[in-house]
């Protein structure tokens, strides 16, 4: 094809664009679409909230009275008030055992260290009975003056014979013994309602919160609402019996451990001293038989 023809072909088409291109504005002399809006910006205004729901504007609404504890007490189910005076005064009364109980041990080591500095002293038994007969005021003590009492019984006639001082050395054994018993007894006492207390208040507390819980899902039905309003009160009261529990359980069972070992360690030693008491008396009995 020769180039002529092509240039007289293309010519025509050129001069239509040319002349559309002359007619319509351009992007780079910076005038806007004749179409687009030539105002100021629309200014959105703020959504209203739901029906309903209170409109704060970015703020947390104050609750009616708050949330503390005594208003959470005062405005629960008289079942749940029940449940969480009962854990408050378990709660009162362990911590006082649990007081009574560590100044107690705590007397009990000082006086049975200061009875076996003089028990070791090299004093006689007879100058040891005399001096503690009348104020046998601690176990190790009156474990001592049982043992030496019952010694003492078998010299009521004499020296005792040879084939009596097995049976004096079992009824001296057999004294002490008991008295060990009875003053683990005297020692021991109170420490189960620790326990009592560290077993049942958990329980306890889950009750009341099963309880604020079914009054959460009652005001739910009754008003036909699901709002925090209706559901957080039984809710707050049931997580609040729970802690009581948990408050009264915790310390209970952390101490009641701890003094069981320590009861065992101190009738631990009651049972040595004792058995070195008989071995003392059994001594002297075999050296006084006749």
């Amino acid at each position: 094809m020769d180039m002529k023809k092509v240039l007289a072909a293309l010519l025509p088409a050129l001069t239509i664009v040319f002349a559309v291109a002359l007619a319509t504005p351009t992007m780079a002399q910076g005038e806007p679409p004749r179409a687009a809006p030539t105002g100021a910006p629309a200014q959105s205004a703020p959504l209203a909230a739901p029906p309903g729901v209170a409109q704060n504007d970015g703020a947390v609404a104050p609750t009616a009275g708050g949330y503390s504890i005594v208003t959470m007490f005062l405005h629960a189910d008289p079942l749940v008030k029940t449940v969480m005076a009962v854990l408050l005064l378990a709660s009162l009364w362990s911590w006082s055992i649990i007081i009574n109980k560590a100044l107690a041990l705590s007397s009990l080591r000082r006086r049975a260290t200061k009875f076996e500095k003089i028990f070791w002293s090299g004093q006689s038994l007879d100058e040891l009975f005399a001096q503690f007969a009348s104020r046998n005021d601690h176990p190790l003590a009156a474990v001592f003056v049982s043992g030496v009492r019952e010694w003492r019984r078998g010299f009521e006639h004499g020296a005792p014979r040879e084939s009596a001082v097995a049976g004096i050395k079992d009824r001296v054994d057999k004294a002490m013994s008991v008295t060990i018993s009875r003053e683990t007894d005297a020692i021991e006492g109170n420490i189960g309602f620790l326990a009592t207390v560290a077993n049942t208040a958990p329980f306890v507390g889950l009750f009341g919160t099963v309880w604020g819980i079914m009054n959460s899902f009652a005001a739910i039905a009754a008003r036909h609402d699901t709002t925090l309003s209706v559901v957080a009160p039984g809710i707050a009261e049931a997580l609040f019996a729970t802690a009581m529990g948990l408050l009264a359980a915790i310390p209970a069972a952390i101490f009641y451990n701890r003094y069981v070992g320590e009861i065992g360690r101190y009738t631990n030693r009651l049972d040595a001293f004792a058995d070195e008491l008989s071995a003392i008396l059994s001594r002297q009995l075999d050296e006084k038989a006749r």
